[in-house]
């Protein structure tokens, strides 16, 4: 709750150890360390902000879900690539498109498979909004009218 907080930490100490394995087997398979990539020696399961590029196929940071500070880069040639990356997943809770082409990026992101796309913005949740994935990644709804859906029981009572 300290207003002067940058970085949290993870909840727990295997939580860590597994972020931390992840980006090793990534960076022993061929991944390049653009910062961080380290966990940050003090009381706490604090992960240094990591950078990863030169992701590929069958590295954990490209197939596996990174739960901590560490963001992938993966370059495409065009939109079509990207929209191929980015459903090249089992997950899909979230994905971030970025763009000065708002109607380009909205064409895009009607074929991101995931539970929401922000454009221009970072995947976050806002009470006002529903929250959840597909495919792997956050099952359900959370937040907003929908949300509040996923806690209750409807029950249809039908007369002929």
């Amino acid at each position: 709750m300290d207003p002067a907080t940058e970085l949290g930490p993870l909840a727990r100490e295997d939580l860590l150890a597994e972020l931390d394995g992840q980006v090793r087997r990534s960076v022993a398979l061929g991944a390049t360390v653009l910062c961080g990539g380290r966990r940050i020696e003090r009381e706490g399961y604090y992960y240094e902000p990591t950078i990863l590029e030169n992701l590929k196929k069958g590295m954990p940071a490209y197939e596996e879900e990174l739960f901590g500070p560490v963001a992938g880069i993966i370059k495409a040639r065009d939109g079509e690539e990207a929209v191929a990356l980015a459903n090249d997943t089992r997950f899909g809770l979230g994905a971030s498109l970025w763009s000065a082409n708002i109607a380009k990026a909205r064409e895009l992101a009607a074929r991101i498979e995931a539970g929401a796309v922000f454009i221009n913005g970072m995947v976050k949740s806002d009470p006002r909004l529903p929250f959840g994935g597909i495919k792997e990644s956050g099952y359900g709804r959370e937040l907003s009218s929908y949300g509040i859906k996923e806690f209750v029981n409807i029950k249809t009572v039908w007369i002929g």
